[in-house]
């Protein structure tokens, strides 16, 4: 058996582990590889530094595998609080997880694109380019559609744990803005014309702050309580 506090730090965990994961999947490789305006240099960067770029995907497929059990912990840990609500936040995290991991095959799609296989060299460079930029600009497009259902997500939780005496206020208070700083960024690109993100600066900090700060708080302080985790409960 385990107790309460310890899941918690497990949860915390693998919540810092999607953190980090997420940030170096969309910093570190898909906005440092693009190139704005210019298809052919940012095929050229995939080209010349695959191996990172490949790196990203595998990023993102830990962020899955590390996302759902700490989501269940979390379920876990606060159902008693409003079950109701933490279900329906599943559901809307497991739609964001399926949207995502499937939308991740037009990230691989360059890779394909961009290779040496024979009947590739009926195309021009520029026009492999332009098909490989067309795959990512919808992977943009798939990743936006489903972080709104994980600002959803973000808000529900949020909502429970500033009803719960199990941690304090402020992180439900945190969390919460986080869901509305994705609903923001996610309808803001799809409604602006070109798919364009000018708030994606604005809204990352506070996103940034309240998943951080409840998974530190996880993580370091746990949760104070003398249940045990019951897997048949």
């Amino acid at each position: 058996m385990i107790s309460n506090k310890n899941l918690a730090r497990i949860a915390g965990l693998f919540y810092l582990i999607v953190i980090a994961t997420g940030l170096f999947a969309e910093i570190a490789v898909r906005q440092a590889f693009k190139v704005s305006g210019d298809a052919l240099a940012t095929a050229n960067n995939i080209q010349k530094s695959e191996m990172l770029f490949r790196l990203g995907i595998a990023a993102d497929i830990v962020n899955f595998v590390c996302g759902l059990p700490c989501v269940l912990i979390v379920y876990f840990l606060f159902k008693r609080i409003n079950k109701f609500l933490l279900q329906l936040a599943l559901v809307f995290v497991i739609i964001q997880t399926a949207i995502i991991a499937v939308n991740l095959l037009n990230q691989t799609s360059p890779l394909l694109i961009l290779g040496n296989d024979a009947y590739l060299q009926s195309f021009q460079p520029n026009q492999l380019a332009g098909l490989s930029q067309l795959s990512l600009n919808i992977q943009a497009v798939g990743y936006a559609i489903g972080l709104v259902f994980f600002g959803v997500y973000c808000l529900l939780v949020g909502f429970v744990v500033y009803k719960s005496k199990l941690v304090p206020k402020f992180l439900g208070i945190l969390y919460a803005v986080s869901g509305v700083g994705y609903l923001i960024n996610s309808f803001t690109m799809l409604l602006s014309k070109g798919f364009e993100n000018p708030v994606f600066s604005y809204v990352a900090i506070p996103i940034f702050i309240g998943e951080l700060a409840f998974s530190l708080w996880l993580l370091i302080k746990g949760i104070e309580s003398t249940e045990v985790f019951n897997p048949n409960e």
